[in-house]
């Protein structure tokens, strides 16, 4: 079961390079093609004047220096912002299918029956990898 959920979600993953380039648009506040660490820091955090960074915004700041800028000129390119969304190690498909055995087995016999699935239907509809859903109104042989 855990690998048809994980062949059904890669079919259905956002198109790569449209998520690149919408966080690009989202993050990149001055318009020059990259993310500098400012920016990096805006996205998560609301600085208010004259008062002090919490502490996990200093971890980000150090986060941002150590493994975001791989080629340390100060700012993310595409190629960098690539690694730091989309990393090669992580397999979205199988964490999402993993998860989402993990909470429907309830005997965790590693096997979900049509039951476990009806029983846990709010995860099923709220997840990528049944299409929101959609998929579970059509036949399969597989349940």
């Amino acid at each position: 079961m855990l690998f048809l959920i994980r062949d059904r979600f890669s079919s259905i993953l956002p198109y790569k390079t449209l998520h690149l380039s919408e966080t690009l648009e989202d993050i990149d506040k001055n318009g020059d093609g990259h993310v500098d660490e400012d920016e990096y820091i805006a996205d998560m955090f609301s600085h208010e004047e004259g008062g002090p960074e919490p502490d996990w915004v200093r971890t980000e700041r150090d986060q941002f220096s150590d493994f975001r800028d791989l080629n340390k000129d100060g700012k993310m390119d595409v190629a960098e912002i690539r690694h730091w969304i989309l990393p090669q190690d992580y397999d979205h498909a199988m964490a999402e299918a993993r998860h989402l055995v993990y909470e429907s087995d309830q005997d965790k016999d590693t096997m979900l029956t049509k039951e476990e699935i009806l029983e846990n239907w709010n995860m099923f509809v709220g997840s990528q990898a049944t299409n929101y859903g959609e998929d579970l109104t059509k036949n399969h042989d597989e349940l």
